[in-house]
């Protein structure tokens, strides 16, 4: 009977030989090469060692002498290069003051001399009264006044200061930051169903001031309202079935609540309208647009992404009889940074910057307003599932930081990018397709609370996801 073969390849010498794994490689190596290994970890440990060594020298020379750190060096040279601003300017003033202060006295010597020569006359002629005197008395006055008070010259101070100002700021911390990854189930959760208790295929959502949770409940053709720790919804639009009359809904997207006029503007994305409800009553604000996303900016302006036309557009609040204004894209179908592949979820900043989902081109795009093209903030990088990938974005939220959140739909994980970092990183989900407390599964809207808790439309799960946040 022949001797079983225990021998591997070695990873060094690439020779099969009786090997050794190393745990923290997962590497084989033979007896040798096992030796020359632990050298080099060893090699590799000094030099961390002589790394933290340097880092320790600098912190105590830090802490010992703040003086010698480079921002005081900064505030130092700032100093010198404004008190030479100072006196430049101040020479150049003086300057300037006595070149026409001389011009200034040589005028009045000349008034003086008339006066002199006028005095002269009296007293040869030996001829005047008081009329002569009072007007040698005030030409006298006026000559002296001038002479104290030059007319012509002032200070003037700027108040724009022609220094740079400068001040030490310090880096934003981040208002929220991690969420629990296992999450609470706040609506919907109860199978796929038209009940009240349930959803089919939740697409964008919306959360209060009272955090109460407003629904686009895609399948079930309705808007339902779920109350804060409710046990199940309430249809506050398209309770009357799938259909395009004036009470119906076909297939909604994305759901906005107006807290000045008190009502609810939904994106009928099936009937190309979008559409508000007050209560009972409906009123069709834009119609004829393939309708997605919904977005609001402070000064009341609603924003509406098309995908079909691969752009998003602005309306004035009660002013949607005109095409409205584009805000992005508008320039066809296409991935140049002035064109969106049908965009869907959108949202705007404090600064009226619209952030699209450019869903085909698996990327988010950040526009300033009016600007002619956009800037990649999220993703751009083909579909895929890397850091610095997304698949099929959807929802999407911008904190106060500028920090970008993308419901990374296919990859089903919330990720978070932050400005100009080339990659993103996962704040929910990532642990694969599923319906488990920490899993998603084709993930849609997000949606903040006013405490930072994350919310998130779970599409296949039929359930609204609750991430409490870590505080």
């Amino acid at each position: 009977m022949a001797m079983a073969n225990n021998k591997t390849v070695c990873f060094i010498c690439n020779e099969e030989k009786i090997t050794y794994p190393c745990k923290g490689c997962s590497k084989e190596f033979c007896f040798m090469d096992l030796a020359k290994h632990k050298q080099i970890l060893n090699e590799e440990l000094h030099h961390i060692t002589d790394e933290y060594n340097e880092c320790k020298q600098t912190i105590n020379e830090q802490k010992h002498n703040p003086q010698n750190h480079s921002l005081i060096k900064q505030i130092d040279q700032w100093e010198i290069d404004s008190i030479q601003k100072i006196q430049q300017k101040a020479q150049e003033c003086r300057e300037i003051f006595i070149k026409s202060s001389e011009t200034c006295i040589n005028d009045i010597e000349m008034k003086f001399n008339d006066v002199n020569q006028q005095i002269k006359q009296f007293q040869k002629e030996n001829e005047f009264n008081e009329i002569n005197l009072n007007y040698l008395r005030n030409q006298l006055r006026k000559i002296t006044e001038e002479l104290n008070n030059p007319s012509n010259m002032f200070i003037q101070q700027n108040p724009q200061s022609f220094i740079n100002d400068i001040s030490i700021t310090f880096p934003k911390k981040p208002k929220w930051d991690k969420w629990k990854q296992n999450a609470i189930t706040v609506a919907g959760g109860n199978g796929e169903g038209q009940e009240l208790n349930q959803l089919s295929r939740p697409f964008g959502i919306f959360i209060d001031g009272k955090k109460n949770i407003f629904v686009a409940d895609f399948w079930n053709h309705r808007i339902i309202e779920w109350k804060h720790n409710a046990k199940e919804g309430k249809i506050i639009a398209g309770a009357n079935g799938r259909g395009n009359q004036i009470d119906q809904l076909n297939c909604p997207t994305d759901v906005i609540f107006d807290q000045q006029s008190r009502s609810t503007i939904i994106a009928d994305q099936g009937n190309r309208r979008v559409i508000q409800w007050l209560n009972q009553n409906q009123q069709i604000l834009i119609d004829n647009i393939d309708c997605w996303g919904l977005a609001m900016d402070k000064h009341g302006f609603l924003y509406v992404s098309d995908y079909m036309k691969n752009e998003v557009r602005r309306w004035k609040m009660g002013e949607y009889d005109n095409e409205g204004i584009v805000a992005a894209g508008g320039n066809d179908k296409g991935n140049q940074l002035n064109q969106l592949h049908a965009p869907t979820f959108i949202f705007v900043d404090e600064n009226e910057s619209v952030y699209v989902s450019d869903v085909n081109n698996h990327r988010v795009m950040k526009w300033r307003k009016d600007a002619k093209e956009g800037t990649v903030v999220a993703g751009g990088n083909g579909q895929g599932r890397n850091l610095n990938q997304l698949f099929y974005p959807q929802g999407i939220i911008v904190d106060d930081l500028g920090q970008t959140y993308v419901a990374d739909s296919y990859n089903h994980r919330v990720m978070r990018w932050r400005e100009g970092k080339e990659e993103g990183e996962i704040v929910v989900g990532g642990s694969g397709e599923g319906n488990q407390s920490n899993q998603l599964h084709r993930l849609c809207g997000l949606s903040f609370d006013n405490e930072g808790n994350l919310y998130v439309a779970d599409h296949f799960n039929h359930r609204i996801q609750k991430f409490d946040i870590i505080l």
